[in-house]
């Protein structure tokens, strides 16, 4: 059994670059099969870098205080406190505070504790074959972020 006070958690910095205040509890409770996140949202922040999608990975937010709203296949959809939402793997989504207020949210993902980036996809099409959506490739700090095809191993930079 693993206990641990949320507050005394130091909040991360998104490997995307969102700077919103979350806090890995899957890591300080030791998880192995699930993760589980805190996010405080100011207004205007989100819970990750853009919309995209997990290949293999769900992903559940329950919102404990506030409003998020999240950009879904099927448009925009507002989640309060006390509401909670699912996303199967291959649904897209963002999720992101348009209050005045802070959000407090719990994101839940399964299966593992940590994100397999070769399995998220950004719903932009490939310049040099079919594929519709292309994968994220993170550098080392300070090095540029890319986009990547892969179908065809297509690179595209994103400014940092």
């Amino acid at each position: 059994m693993e206990h641990v006070t949320i507050d005394a958690i130091d909040p991360f910095t998104h490997p995307t670059g969102a700077t919103s205040g979350g806090r890995a509890l899957s890591e300080a409770l030791g998880t192995t099969d699930v993760a589980l996140n805190q996010y405080d949202l100011a207004p205007g922040e989100s819970t990750s870098g853009g919309y995209h999608t997990h290949l293999d990975q769900e992903e559940i937010f329950y919102v404990l205080s506030g409003t998020m709203t999240f950009q879904t296949d099927a448009g925009e959809i507002e989640v309060s406190a006390g509401e909670a939402i699912r996303f199967a793997p291959g649904d897209y989504q963002h999720g992101t505070n348009q209050t005045s207020e802070q959000v407090t949210v719990l994101a839940i993902g399964a299966p593992d504790t940590k994100h397999d980036w070769d399995q998220i996809r950004v719903p932009i099409p490939c310049s040099e074959c079919d594929a519709d959506a292309l994968g994220v490739e993170f550098a080392s700090e300070g090095e540029t972020r890319r986009l990547v095809c892969p179908d065809c191993g297509t690179k595209m930079d994103i400014p940092n």
